[in-house]
């Protein structure tokens, strides 16, 4: 049986848990123990974690936890140069070439740790076990479209702080559109991100210009971009990966008035929105990238956050079955996840752990 300890998250706003008390609640059931760090900002109560028969700790306890326990969070770990000796399951955002991801990678080394990092939970066909993907999709439209509406008002958008549920946002982004409804091109629209931009969209009632791997095979420009007043990037970068909005585009004569970078790798080697270098936040939603005409770039890299509950609940709910089994999974899931982790380790010739 597994020892969990879900530890805080420590970036503002992030009120996500990858752990919901029903969830606990099954894992209890099923022999494993589970830990608990307090919160102040997390969407489910403490007590609703004790109730479904978790123990607790102070935030930040994960660091003392016995050598056994598998430490699980969503976003980064706080910067410090500490070495990591616990299996972490977080997004670690650190196989791309990011410089914190190097850093990360360097500190899993010290330790003697493993990072099985849910972007790289995986099925034996490639395809991601649990995600938030649908989540981010939905949000970032929602912002990116209040985005345009803040922009033909004559402004910029202002903070933003997460909704209630998902009626909330789609109700206030379709109010906020004035005048006729903007076209929009969304690139990654077959996959759960480009799935929820498109279902928000729908909501305002604009119907999308949907785009997969076939219309981006052959490596762009694509103009076509630059012929609607919204564009959303849905692809992950990896080595490949076209350029979809260049300089050279934000510059020239264009349509495009906001782009949703739902994917968000500003600091990659493989971004294929190449127009910023760090994401935008709650506080500044949007980087404006060009003023005449205005373009409005949208690339928070914690949206499902925006609707905190509802994300929280189907994320933890598809990675569930998956912690149920973490150490009994010879060959599976978490084989691979450490696997792919020890590929990347190793890249700088220091065998991982």
């Amino acid at each position: 049986m597994s020892r969990f300890h879900l530890r805080v998250e420590t970036r503002p706003n992030e009120r996500r848990a990858a752990l919901t008390p029903e969830g606990t609640a099954r894992l209890i059931a099923a022999g494993h123990a589970v830990i608990v760090e307090e919160s102040a900002q997390r969407v489910f109560p403490l007590a609703d974690y004790v109730a479904a028969g978790a123990g607790t700790a102070p935030a930040g306890a994960w660091r003392d936890a016995p050598d056994e326990a598998i430490i699980l969070g969503l976003k980064e770990l706080p910067e410090e140069t500490t070495p990591l000796r616990h299996r972490h399951v977080m997004f670690g955002h650190a196989y791309k070439g990011q410089l914190s991801g190097r850093a990360l990678l360097g500190r899993f080394r010290a330790g003697g740790g493993t990072l099985l990092d849910m972007e790289y939970l995986v099925d034996p066909a490639g395809r991601r076990v649990a995600a938030f993907g649908y989540w981010a999709g939905f949000a970032g439209a929602g912002v990116t479209l209040l985005a345009l509406a803040a922009q033909r008002r004559g402004g910029t958008l202002g903070p933003v702080e997460g909704w209630r549920d998902a009626d909330a946002l789609a109700a206030e982004s379709r109010a906020g559109l004035e005048g006729p409804a903007p076209t929009a091109l969304i690139v990654g629209a077959a996959g759960r991100v480009g799935a929820g931009v498109a279902d928000l969209l729908g909501r305002c009632g604009i119907a999308p210009t949907l785009w997969d791997k076939d219309e981006t095979a052959e490596g762009g420009p694509f103009p076509q971009i630059a012929a609607h007043e919204l564009f959303f990037n849905c692809i992950l970068a990896r080595p490949g990966t076209p350029v979809f909005v260049d300089r050279a585009m934000a510059e020239g004569p264009r349509a495009l008035r906001a782009i949703g970078d739902i994917a968000c790798d500003p600091d990659s080697d493989y971004n294929p929105v190449p127009l910023y270098d760090a994401a935008t936040g709650w506080e500044a939603p949007v980087l404006r990238v060009a003023a005449d005409p205005p373009l409005d770039l949208m690339a928070i890299d914690n949206l499902p956050s925006l609707l905190p509950r509802e994300s929280s609940a189907d994320f933890a709910g598809q990675l569930l079955p998956h912690l149920m089994a973490l150490d009994e999974d010879p060959g599976g899931v978490w084989t691979r996840a450490a696997a792919e982790f020890a590929r990347h380790a190793a890249r700088d010739g220091t065998p991982a752990t």
